[in-house]
């Protein structure tokens, strides 16, 4: 739709999200290991997606296990899916297992401290997981921690289902890192035959078979990320930011424009406002680096972004009129793109997508 206004009454900035490309990176991804389950990560408002679309598109698609970081999100997401498995990935909160209880969501256990209290509070009646730190130094048990536990009755009494570490440098395959984890936490599965073991992330999907296990934990990847940087993105994109030409202006060479004058035109140049900004969750880093796409032509993004406002050169585009739309994420601005640019990752990119947009779903 480059090149077309877009009614809105309220901003001028849209965010479309294909809830039907988030099913088939799903099953893409599923599709590297079909003999383990595919679960999903869908914390921060699934990637900024909207948890409230995001999690029914993955359940109609079959997606039965779900990971989200807080006790808050997984209260959010029992409310939408009432039958699946809920992991909440930060832990126990002190004093909170009745809350986790009540809202049968799974809690990924850390410290002799998080399982003593969990048993305490359901003796076995409710699952949780095992999270091992296999060289991350953020959660987890360490791994001589969590061998020595092997055995002791502390590990059905606190309902342990599911043994879990996580990747520190999957995305980028040859790191001897990726090889230390696999085997560290090879011996801690071997130590608990009984429980399903989960290790792979987005990008661990793509690593030998040895980080796939029993449950894949995909997160980034369903949302367009690219789980192998450097490669072919194998994943559909997902979202599409587009805003809407409030203003164009003819500048000379010298005129500076935004704040404290950070950008001067070298030459004669014809500049276009857009209705979004750094509230709206697009970079301010993004500043003079980034560009947007008008009538297919990439136009720089010049001078400061400021919290509703952005400004472009569109001297090179011949669509650029006042009502005609520019699009900031979409056809070959993925999200990749789009983070580099602004000195940072994709993933606070989507995180980062505001809630002033209209927002529009397509399944």
């Amino acid at each position: 739709m480059s090149g077309d206004s877009f009614a809105d009454p309220g901003h001028g900035a849209r965010l479309t999200v294909d809830l039907a490309a988030i099913a088939a990176n799903w099953r893409a991804l599923g599709a590297c290991a079909p003999q383990a389950e595919c679960g999903a990560v869908v914390k921060a408002d699934a990637y900024g997606c909207g948890l409230a679309a995001v999690a029914p598109a993955l359940w109609r698609a079959g997606c039965r296990t779900f990971f989200v970081a807080h006790l808050s999100e997984g209260i959010a997401a029992r409310k939408i899916l009432p039958e699946a498995a809920i992991y909440v990935l930060n832990g126990l909160v002190p004093g909170h297992a009745e809350a986790f209880r009540a809202h049968g969501l799974r809690p990924v256990l850390g410290d002799r401290g998080e399982l003593l209290e969990w048993a305490a509070a359901t003796d076995g009646a409710a699952p949780a997981a095992l999270h091992v730190d296999t060289g991350m130094n953020r959660l987890g048990l360490r791994v001589e921690e969590a061998l020595a536990l092997a055995g002791d009755p502390l590990i059905a009494r606190a309902g342990i289902d599911l043994v879990m570490s996580h990747l520190v440098s999957a995305e980028r395959p040859d790191d001897p890192l990726n090889a230390g984890q696999a085997e560290a936490f090879a011996r801690v599965r071997d130590a608990f035959p009984p429980l399903r073991a989960s290790l792979a992330n987005s990008s661990g999907t793509c690593l030998a078979a040895r980080a796939r296990h029993d449950l894949l934990r995909p997160g980034y990847a369903l949302f367009g990320g690219n789980p192998e940087p450097g490669q072919r993105n194998p994943m559909r994109p997902v979202v599409r930011l587009e805003a809407t030409i409030l203003q164009l202006r003819a500048v000379e060479a010298g005129e500076s424009c935004g704040y404290n004058g950070r950008w001067q035109a070298p030459a004669p140049r014809r500049l276009a406002t857009l209705s979004l900004g750094y509230a709206d969750g697009y970079p301010r880093s993004a500043s003079n680096s980034g560009h947007a796409l008008v009538g297919g032509v990439p136009c720089p993004i010049v001078g400061l972004i400021s919290m509703d406002l952005i400004i472009l050169d569109v001297t090179d585009a011949s669509e650029a009129r006042r009502g005609a739309t520019a699009t900031l994420i979409g056809d070959s601005l993925d999200i990749d793109t789009v983070g580099q640019a602004a000195g940072t990752i994709g993933y606070e990119i989507l995180t980062g997508l505001g809630s002033r947009y209209v927002r529009s779903y397509v399944e």
